[in-house]
């Protein structure tokens, strides 16, 4: 660890606002801790891991409050250095006024204010946590669902960590089975078959497939899906959000044109959040602002992984889906799925509320107003998002994603290497390291400091 990271730090582990108890982490060397504590609570030896209620003394001597003391000495605790707990009244000015008389009275020491995340990398680098969990301790700080709390907590106890360190031990001991027989190569071809190369390079690339297929669920659980709705003006683009979010969150006008700019919101549905951007209608316009919003639009449904186009049931014309289609034409190249909803299906007779539309998209019938096909669209947005009532998803990051398909890459190189009948086993054992390393790099056996730096400022204080 370098120097800046021996020396005590401590911040204020609990949130913003006030509360009734407040918590006050101290971390660091056991020298340099045990001698801030001696020095803060007047000589008394605290035994580890247990609690004192005692009061906190301001450098003049007055009690500034009174509170329980925890002292957890290394490598016992969460950073894997000694730890000093304190926990007060959670007032902020108060729990501000003794983290500041703290720094003042033990900067010879070097204590000092924590950087965000600071205490949950010093438990990485002492090997209290692997990088997936430590992750995946902001995200369950962050998890807005019931569904991405699960998912980051399996995260957090290791399940994530435990897949990827049993693949890459598959991955490492075939590569010392090949490496073993390099100095023979007279011998590869028997060595394939003998040991089974082939098929063990498949388990494993099936390996890697399911578990980038329950990582990209966690992501999705941990970040979320933008949703664009789309359509021209007046259809009841606002209307249909207003009744998905269960509030008015958009206005609503029979004038068109009335959303000029993006409007967004995130509803969680069945565990899944979606990120929903009501665009503003797309149609002619000599107005200068409607046409900056439109736009902003176009950009928003480039970017998006679900799009609901919203038609006008009453009024649907051949016109109206060519110039959407028109539109969507680069979406449904990038494979982007759209879910046509044909709104105000409240206003149709009896005899009209049978719709024929050929489309190759999910198509449904909706009301905003009496809320019609609403929980359908819900279940057809649940079902895009790929996400199921899987009990081993876990929290998932595009970082582990892109070296998790990088590692796949690899693994699909190396089993083409060895299909052959000359096959080039110096390559396929590269092609292993190189997937191996890719698997370790998640993990955290291989990183950089600007990668820690951008993954832990990512943190709050005090965590």
């Amino acid at each position: 660890m370098s120097d800046s990271k021996s020396t005590p730090i401590i911040a204020i582990a609990t949130g913003n606002g006030n509360a009734g108890i407040g918590i006050l982490r101290l971390s660091g060397p056991q020298k340099s801790v045990t001698e801030i504590s001696s020095k803060l609570f007047s000589g008394k030896k605290l035994e580890s891991r247990y609690a004192y209620l005692l009061p906190i003394h301001d450098k003049d001597g007055e009690i500034i409050d009174r509170g329980i003391v925890i002292f957890f000495a290394a490598p016992f605790s969460y950073t894997g250095e000694s730890v000093l707990e304190i926990q007060v009244h959670g007032g902020r000015a108060s729990l501000e006024f003794i983290q500041n008389e703290l720094l003042d009275r033990f900067s010879d020491l070097g204590l000092r204010l924590a950087n965000p995340g600071e205490f949950t990398e010093r438990a990485f680098l002492n090997g209290k946590i692997d990088l997936i969990q430590a992750e995946a301790t902001a995200d369950l700080i962050e998890a807005s669902t019931l569904q991405s709390v699960k998912a980051a907590s399996r995260s957090l106890r290791g399940d994530f960590s435990k897949e990827i360190s049993k693949l890459n031990d598959e991955l490492i001991n075939l590569r010392v089975e090949v490496e073993a027989m390099l100095d023979f190569p007279e011998e590869e071809i028997d060595f394939i078959n003998q040991y089974g190369s082939r098929d063990k390079i498949e388990s494993i690339k099936k390996h890697l497939e399911d578990i980038i297929k329950n990582a990209k669920q966690g992501e999705i659980l941990r970040d979320g899906l933008r949703v664009a709705i789309i359509g021209e003006t007046n259809v009841g683009k606002s209307s249909l959000l207003n009744a998905l979010a269960g509030e008015e969150v958009a206005i609503v006008s029979d004038i068109a044109g009335t959303t000029r700019d993006r409007i967004k919101t995130s509803i969680n549905i069945s565990g899944v959040l979606f990120h929903f951007v009501d665009t503003a209608g797309i149609r002619e316009t000599n107005d200068a602002i409607e046409k900056i919003g439109i736009e902003r639009s176009k950009q928003e449904i480039s970017n998006a992984d679900i799009v609901l186009q919203i038609l006008d049931v009453t009024s649907l014309n051949d016109e109206d889906h060519k110039k959407l289609d028109d539109l969507l034409h680069t979406i449904k190249k990038e494979d982007v799925p759209v879910i046509r909803v044909f709104n105000k299906s409240d206003l149709l007779d009896s005899s009209q509320h049978s719709i024929s539309i050929v489309s190759r998209e999910t198509v449904i019938s909706t009301s905003a107003v009496t809320g019609a096909g609403l929980q359908e669209l819900k279940n057809a947005l649940v079902k895009l998002s790929g996400v199921t009532d899987n009990y081993s998803v876990y929290s998932a990051r595009e970082r582990h994603l892109n070296l998790l398909k990088a590692a796949s890459l690899h693994l699909n190189q190396a089993s083409d290497f060895i299909k052959s009948n000359n096959p080039q086993l110096e390559l396929f054992a590269e092609e292993l390291r190189e997937s191996s390393d890719n698997l370790g790099e998640i993990i955290g056996k291989t990183t950089s400091d600007d990668l820690l730096g951008k993954i832990f400022s990512g943190f709050c204080i005090g965590k």
